[in-house]
Parts: C-alpha cells; structure tokens; sequence
C-alpha cells in the first residue's frame, strides 16, 4: 500500500519524521505505516499559516489513509482502538527490547540508534489513543535519548557508554530536536544529553527477545518484526447497546455495560483499563516475567471483581 506523496514543505517539517516512519513501514508493517500517517495529518492539521503545497499534502495523506482503512476493514488493528493500542505498544516495546538488549551488550552501530529512535517515533504515535501510561512515557523518552547519545557519539568518534549512566545530569533530552538518524552523519544535537535510567515494571525487563537479529533491522537489511497477527482486546471484547464512544480510528468503539459480583456497574474507561491489565500480563509472559503477569492478572481481576483501581 505504497504511495507517492507530495514532498513536505518546511512549514510541515515537523510531521516528516513520522511520514518517513510511515514509508519505512509501507511494506514491513502496513498498520504501523497507517497510524503513523494519521498522526502526522493530525499534527499537520494543527499547523496554522498553511498554503496550497501544504494542503496538498495534507489531502493526499487524508485520501490514502480512507483508502487503506476500506482496504484493511476487516483488520481490528486499523478499527479498534484497543487493538491498534496494544499492536503499537507491543510493536515498539519490541523495537526498544531489542536495540537496549544491544546496547547493553556494548553492540552499538545505526541499527541500535534506529531501532532506538522508531521505537520513540511509535510511542509518540500511541498518543492518539489518549495520555500515555507511565511506562510507555518512561519508555519513549529513554529512546529517544539513546537515539541521539549512541549518534553523536558515533559521528564524534567516541565510544557509547552502554546501558544507563551511572550519574544523572541536570540537562534534559529536548524531545523537539529535530534528530533523525540516517546512513550519512547529519548534524546532531550539540550537547551531550541528560542521563536517564530505562523503564520499569509492568513493562518486561530489557532482556532482549530470542528472535531478533543483530542486522540493522531499518537501512537496507529486512527489520524484525512483531508477530503477523493483530494483538486482540483480551476477553471477547463485543460490541454492546449502551451507545457509540467514537474512536481515533474513525469507526464507533463500543464497550458492554458490565456489573461487577457486588453490583458495582463498571464504567467504559474501567473495562479499558482491565484489558490493558491483560494485554501487560500477557507481554510480560511472553518475557518469562511471571511476577509481573501475575501482579497484572490480579489487579484486572480486582477492577473487575470490584470496580476498585490498584
């Protein structure tokens, strides 16, 4: 589902790190490649002082994005919500397993600092359903930052220091510098930036997935992949009679009221919250992380037994 687009504008430049995310994808992922586009139209959307060139853009990426969602409506990942939620934060927690478990292995090169920086690019695009959770925050921003420490040390000659620093600084990672890493050296951020420390629970520690390779999965050789199927809502999620909630996909997203065992009627956002309890449990298994799928299994099973949080 490759297409030619129009050439961004520098009024639209902050959108092109995501259409060139998108194009990455085209072929490796097409929901991934989807998501991406429709974040950067909406991003794009926002942008005032637009002109014809600009416009252009912006309905070209509008009619590809109708196009692929009609040819794609039998895909829960292009039609749910919460499906599509789970598929991208499943797709670039994978992204960001594979470039720490490298990193850390002292392995550094323009695969490690690619797969840092798009697992960071994905992130950002997970805020079209909404706030992050703490763990995907924690996750973006120490992808990014690797992204652009591994990078400039490279293009300066120096050696990466792997994994977290030992020392925190008071500098920040500026999440707008316009980084991009690519096979030529491109200018980089002057200064060193601030030290963060990796993510943690309920994500699965960074202990790497056993089907990655050690080829740089986003230049010119083929990119691991996530599994081909669509991670689905947990559960059995069905479609109910209280009432359309509308989605960012742009098809209605309906939720089943539900009564908990001491007549507690669950809300929409409750039941939501519940599967995302799911869906970590069952990522943190496919990691051999028992504890944490357990404590994820339990805290679902109280929302839903309770209609109480935590």
């Amino acid at each position: 589902m490759a297409a030619n687009f129009p050439p961004v504008t520098p009024l639209l430049k902050p959108i092109q790190h995501y259409l060139k995310t998108a194009q990455e994808h085209d072929n490796r992922d097409p929901i991934v490649a989807y998501w991406c586009r429709l974040y950067a139209l909406q991003l794009g959307l926002k942008i005032p002082n637009q002109g014809i060139e600009e416009r252009k853009l912006l309905l070209a990426i509008m009619d590809w994005l109708e196009s692929t969602k009609k040819q794609m409506a039998d895909n829960e990942s292009i039609t749910n919500d919460v499906a599509a939620q789970a598929y991208l934060e499943n797709y670039a927690l994978k992204l960001f397993l594979y470039a720490d478990k490298q990193d850390r292995a002292s392995n550094f090169g323009k695969n490690v600092v690619k797969a840092f920086y798009t697992a960071g690019m994905i992130y950002d695009v997970c805020q079209i359903f909404g706030e992050l959770t703490e763990e995907v925050t924690q996750n973006r921003k120490y992808a990014k930052w690797k992204a652009s420490y591994i990078h400039n040390c490279l293009k300066n000659g120096e050696t990466p220091v792997a994994g977290p620093m030992p020392t925190e600084e008071d500098n920040d990672y500026d999440e707008n510098e316009a980084f991009q890493p690519n096979p030529e050296p491109q200018p980089g951020p002057s200064n060193t930036p601030a030290v963060l420390q990796p993510p943690v629970s309920p994500q699965p520690p960074p202990a790497g997935p056993t089907n990655f390779t050690t080829t740089d999965p986003f230049s010119y050789v083929k990119a691991p992949t996530p599994p081909s199927e669509p991670e689905k809502p947990p559960g059995g999620f069905q479609p109910y009679t209280g009432g359309p909630v509308a989605g960012m996909a742009g098809l209605p997203v309906e939720t089943s009221r539900l009564v908990t065992p001491g007549g507690v009627q669950l809300r929409p956002e409750q039941i939501t919250k519940a599967q995302k309890y799911c869906r970590w449990a069952e990522s943190a298994l496919n990691y051999e992380d028992l504890k944490t799928s357990i404590d994820n299994l339990q805290k679902a099973l109280r929302l839903l037994q309770t209609g109480q949080d935590g």
